[in-house]
């Protein structure tokens, strides 16, 4: 992200009144991008229930679209909620919907619910019950109306955090009051890749081939350049009515391959909003026919990997002098790469080479303006004295409820010896 803006004042554990009067997204939008895969023939099975759904005559076909697009706000004062959670691998969303007897504006107004979490890898078959909390609630933008969507953590039924719940940590380091007082902002850069169905190659790839080389897709316009723009845009749209802080998106440098970013956030809002965020895109995907993968390195040979560059501040940092603060950040989160590298995705080791605008991941640098380098600080900030770093380490499929709490914990709760800063000052040149 360019720079670190002030946050949105609006909170995503609230919902504005005003907020229904959206149309929701409907079967009939993705028209242009499942018409053009049907012409090339790649659509099979369900995906050909789609075609039809969107161009036949058929009035059964019709009856069942207009039943899914139906508003039932003026018939009934009962939402559909749907609630999510991370499952097992802690990198896939899993939710189920149910009914609310009315609209709701804050998720200490939901009740808790269970789910079997035999079946997500979360829990024995004898013992099965995980307990949903609801933490953070959403506009539903595939229902519309009163509807929501809920993001919520898991507990046991005792009421402690299964080892996947990993916001009920980040929750804590967020509430400790050196954090609150430092109020911390994030921007966070998701890249993502689309890959065909069935053959899992990047859209708009040859199958079994391979594209020109990268160069001319970077930001690009062209049906020989561009693969997926309808995909992103809905996705783009579908944030923005749901009250995602969704503040951009770009073509990526690899064909295939596109990027959003979320922020500036406070606190653990980055990380509720980024999860919801991925869960709309998994919906639209879904719905497009196409599968979404967040591995950070899709492709192997002379491709850019995917990451999820993590834009951070604090209070003291953007003030004046927050450029000595940033530079004693960075000693502190040189001393912590090993740890920093071990929670920032799974496979990252093979994006993280030193090719590709990326540091290798055995080795921490810095830089201003260089992204080759473990942190880069903007020329902006330099000049001004004051700003944000931008941590380029996270993969695609790193969790920013431990990404963001650990930024936190190392740059404000976590003090090295003194031994140890000042060989690592002087290792880094860092005068701090």
């Amino acid at each position: 992200m360019a720079q670190i803006l002030a946050p949105s004042a609006q909170w995503q554990t609230r919902l504005t009144k005003s907020s229904i009067k959206a149309s929701p997204l409907t079967s009939k939008m993705w028209s242009s991008l499942v018409v053009k895969q049907s012409k090339k023939g790649a659509v099979k099975s369900s995906t050909k229930f789609r075609v039809l759904a969107v161009n036949s005559n058929d009035g059964t076909i019709n009856r069942v679209e207009q039943l899914l697009n139906l508003d039932v706000t003026p018939y009934t004062d009962k939402i559909i909620a749907e609630y999510i959670w991370i499952g097992g691998t802690g990198i896939d969303v899993r939710s189920k919907s149910r009914t609310i007897s009315k609209p709701v504006e804050h998720p200490s107004e939901l009740p808790k619910w269970n789910y079997d979490g035999s079946s997500t890898g979360q829990a024995p078959g004898e013992d099965s019950e995980v307990i949903l909390y609801p933490q953070a609630i959403f506009k539903d933008p595939f229902r519309g109306g009163n509807n929501i969507l809920v993001i919520c953590d898991t507990y046991t039924p005792a009421g402690e955090p299964i080892p996947t719940n990993k916001r009920y940590k980040a929750a804590q380091i967020f509430s400790d009051p050196k954090v609150v007082a430092e109020v911390p902002w994030y921007g966070i850069e998701q890249e993502y890749t689309l890959l065909q169905t069935n053959v899992k190659w990047p859209l708009g790839w040859p199958v079994g081939g391979y594209p020109g080389p990268q160069g001319p897709y970077y930001c690009a316009a062209g049906a020989d350049k561009s693969f997926g723009r309808d995909i992103s845009d809905a996705h783009y749209k579908a944030c923005l009515y749901a009250g995602i802080n969704i503040s951009g998106t770009n073509g990526e440098v690899m064909p295939g391959q596109w990027e959003f970013q979320v922020g500036p956030s406070v606190g653990i809002e980055a990380g509720d909003h980024i999860w919801c965020a991925r869960y709309l895109l998994e919906r639209i995907t879904e719905q497009a026919g196409v599968v979404l993968t967040l591995d950070p390195k899709p492709i192997e040979g002379d491709w850019n990997g995917a990451g999820c560059h993590t834009n951070y501040s604090t209070l003291s940092m953007r003030e004046e002098g927050g450029f000595d603060v940033i530079k004693k950040a960075i000693l502190n989160l040189s001393l912590r790469h090993k740890e920093h590298i071990s929670a920032y995705g799974e496979g990252n080791e093979r994006r993280l080479t030193g090719k590709h605008e990326t540091a290798s991941i055995d080795q921490f640098s810095w830089g201003v303006a260089n992204r080759g380098c473990s942190i880069r600080v903007g020329r902006d900030t330099e000049k001004e004295g004051k700003g944000y770093l931008e941590d380029r380490r996270p993969a695609s499929n790193m969790d920013p409820y431990v990404v963001t709490a650990l930024l936190a914990e190392t740059t404000l709760l976590w003090e090295p010896t003194l031994e140890a800063e000042a060989l690592a000052a002087q290792k880094l040149a860092l005068k701090v």
